[in-house]
């Protein structure tokens, strides 16, 4: 795919989530995709773990099981995935929204009730030119997820603290409303733990860790800190000129880079996680996430993990704010997809998968030591 293509599709992506005003029509029921207690959640589902050295060999097995009766609430908005061929998906649960949630959402249910709306996001075909949405139906990605968040306070957190978990769509669905629906909210801001906004550009004012996206809410810098951001985008190459993710045009405002393995700074090891079944076969992005290249061993678990396999660390080389990650003795090489100004876009919920259930888990301890 050429650079123009690339800058077309996140041009479309984010024109698809701009502030427009809400159409005057009753909120539709809310559809979820995970909730605790609901019928073919692909969020409940075994979490035990074959771990391999970065050459891919066995380390053993790490038997992790959802928690019984865990203590705060994640709130997970998926990226773009929709392989309906309208502009706009419906509130079917098709194949891809099972497989994304259960790669990018069901891990952190070692930790937490995990709660994903289902939305009517712009679909990759509508990012692809095939089909061109009214801005009516582009609105409609955040109305829904607003409403999800909304009934979600009303009806199930009852004071609880709560982790927001997004990527690329997803994620600039997020930034809105944690613009519109928390930061401008002291009370709902005191219940957040964190947010992990991966893949969608959130922006701070030049060399800061506040401002741009969000006025309260700074960037994580320690474990110990709560009520604040993760996010990053991942490469393992410089970042070209036309990089759909890590630049931002205004001169006053940079994007946001966190390492969640080393929220202080500097480099560190990370883990990558990723679940064993193939993401629903036969889709587009299931056909793009095989080009990835992450390993997939033979083994009985339903996960499988590369501790120390990568050393990521925020760069701002070229001027592009990015997490950049090597891989670490013999580790597999992974491949930008659909083209270098991309990155590993496609991996980034899961390239660090195993710091970012570790640190949620800390944050959610201080949140609860500092009596929030």
């Amino acid at each position: 795919m050429r650079a123009g293509r690339s800058l077309l599709l996140v041009g479309l992506m984010m024109a698809g989530l701009a502030a427009l005003p809400s159409p005057a029509v009753a909120a539709p029921r809310i559809h979820w995709l995970c909730k605790p207690g609901l019928a073919h959640n692909p969020c409940s589902v075994g979490l035990g773990t074959t771990k391999f050295s970065p050459r891919l060999k066995k380390l053993g097995v790490e038997h992790v099981r959802p928690a019984r009766h865990p203590e705060f609430d994640c709130f997970y908005v998926y990226p773009t995935v929709s392989d309906q061929k309208t502009a706009v998906a419906n509130f079917h649960v098709d194949p891809e929204l099972r497989s994304i949630a259960l790669y990018q959402a069901a891990r952190y249910t070692s930790e937490c009730r995990m709660f994903v709306p289902v939305y009517r996001q712009v679909t990759l075909a509508s990012l692809l030119g095939m089909a061109s949405p009214t801005a009516a139906e582009r609105e409609q990605a955040y109305d829904d997820v607003r409403d999800a968040w909304r009934t979600y306070l009303r009806k199930f957190n009852r004071g609880r603290g709560v982790v927001l978990i997004s990527h690329s769509q997803g994620t600039f669905v997020l930034r809105r409303l944690v613009g519109e629906e928390i930061d401008r909210k002291p009370k709902v801001r005191r219940r957040l733990i964190s947010a992990v906004l991966l893949g969608g550009n959130v922006v701070v004012k030049r060399g800061k860790d506040v401002g741009g996206d969000f006025k309260h809410i700074r960037a994580c810098r320690s474990t110990r800190q709560v009520g604040c951001v993760v996010a990053f985008s991942t490469f393992n190459a410089p970042v070209p000129e036309q990089a759909v993710f890590g630049r931002t045009a205004d001169p006053a405002l940079e994007v946001l880079c966190t390492n969640p393995a080393a929220l202080s700074g500097g480099s560190a090891k990370i883990t990558p996680i990723y679940p064993i079944e193939p993401f629903a076969p036969g889709t587009t992005i299931g056909g793009a996430t095989g080009g990835v290249g992450q390993p997939s061993p033979k083994v009985r678990t339903p996960w499988v993990a590369f501790p120390g396999s990568y050393r990521a660390q925020c760069s701002s080389a070229g001027g592009a704010h990015v997490l950049e990650i090597a891989g670490v003795g013999g580790a597999p090489e992974l491949h930008a997809v659909p083209d270098a100004g991309w990155g590993l876009h496609l991996t980034d919920a899961n390239i660090a998968l195993g710091d970012l259930v570790d640190l949620v888990r800390s944050q959610a301890a201080s949140w609860r030591r500092q009596g929030r």
